[in-house]
């Protein structure tokens, strides 16, 4: 009887046990080789559903066209509470995607004691994983979003200081409209000259992209500032540039990183806040067109890459508390595209900052079913990493 329980429990062992223990113990890594997410600044669901209603209106229909990455089959939602307010801004927000810990509205890859530095999942991927990793966003690069997942600081408001970190994330692409505070407090060094002086390429527009790049070189990219940062980017109106959309930007971004290697890419849609912010119904659906021609972009190369892709699309938070009908009145699209806003247009704004609204996350490819549901926005990294 002892020999038959002995005999027992080594298999139960064998069997059970040791798979259970090497499940446990097993260095868990991402699922997907190659790693989109989009964010949607102040892009809430009510936002993506006007949009949808004016490609309808478009289309001459009352509804039932989509944007590209409303079609992607999962579908969660996520809270953005930052860790001192219900209602975050960017860079809370942006530091609790990126580096999976709520901070305090204001702070940049900090935990909210203001000093515990905050390493984002792009770091951990490159660092631990060996993927590269392009940055991109439609505004500055150095802007909240897109810092939060490369730099560490109290003050979002510390341009040149967060310029400064993207030598030190070593990521092999940056690109955007541009920098804030091109120039130091001291005014002794320019954001180009520390760029270069660490080892990257900048360049200002697609005809010097298209001039300077290499395989193997870093490159930031500076395409068409808006006007009021014109004036901070010297050296952009001495080139010959054509237009950079942000879904061109996108594709010299996967020209930059290659497939040889695993990769991430994070690209903003930043241009969504600022016009939400001035409660600008059009501007705001021209800039998630915008965002969503680039969503089509990485689509076309999840379509060749399907088993080893993941793409997600998501906001930090949702801004202006838009709503799709107004004192009971459908969208007037005629009078919108017309540009009389001032009337009763069938579009309802409730305020002309941030809300506290859950955000949605649209999901396909690799592993893309775990953002499905309800959660919080810190868990998108983890979710990411493999790490649930």
């Amino acid at each position: 009887m002892m020999d038959k329980m002995k005999k027992f429990l080594k298999i139960f062992a064998l069997t059970v046990l040791v798979p259970l223990f090497a499940a446990c113990t097993s260095k868990q890594e991402p699922a997907a080789k190659y790693i989109f997410l989009f964010i949607g600044d102040g892009m809430g669901t009510a936002q993506v559903g006007v949009t949808e209603s004016y490609l309808s209106h478009l289309a001459g229909k009352n509804g039932g066209e989509m944007l590209c990455f409303s079609t992607f089959p999962y579908y969660g939602m996520c809270d953005s509470y930052s860790a001192n307010a219900l209602i975050t801004d960017s860079s809370a927000a942006g530091t609790a995607i990126a580096c999976g810990s709520k901070t305090c509205n204001g702070m940049v890859g900090v935990a909210e004691d203001g000093q515990t530095l905050l390493n984002s999942f792009a770091v951990t991927l490159k660092e631990d994983y060996g993927y590269k990793v392009g940055i991109l966003s439609s505004v500055p690069i150095n802007h909240a979003t897109p810092a939060s997942f490369y730099a560490h600081d109290r003050s979002r408001g510390n341009y040149f200081g967060l310029t400064t970190q993207i030598p030190l994330s070593g990521f092999e692409f940056f690109g955007g409209s541009g920098l804030i505070e091109y120039c130091g407090p001291d005014n002794d060094k320019d954001s180009e000259v520390v760029l270069e002086d660490s080892g990257y390429t900048v360049v200002f527009g697609q005809d010097e992209f298209d001039r300077e790049f290499e395989p193997g070189k870093k490159i930031v990219m500076i395409s068409n500032p808006v006007e009021e940062h014109r004036s901070n980017t010297p050296n952009y109106e001495r080139q010959v540039d054509s237009l950079v959309s942000l879904a061109s930007m996108m594709e010299n971004c996967l020209e930059v990183l290659g497939t040889k290697e695993p990769f991430f890419v994070m690209c903003e849609g930043g241009e969504i806040d600022w016009e939400c912010h001035g409660n600008n119904t059009m501007g705001m659906v021209n800039s998630i067109i915008k965002m969503d021609d680039a969503v089509k972009v990485a689509y076309d190369f999840y379509l060749k890459h399907p088993k080893q892709t993941l793409i997600l699309v998501t906001a930090d938070h949702e801004t202006g508390g838009v709503s799709m009908g107004k004192d009971g009145m459908a969208p007037s699209w005629d009078s919108i595209i017309g540009g009389k806003e001032v009337q009763n247009t069938g579009i309802g704004w409730t305020t002309r900052g941030h809300t506290g609204n859950p955000v949605p996350v649209y999901a396909i490819g690799c592993n893309a079913e775990k953002f499905s549901g309800r959660y919080d926005n810190t868990r998108i990294s983890s979710k990411i990493l493999g790490k649930e």
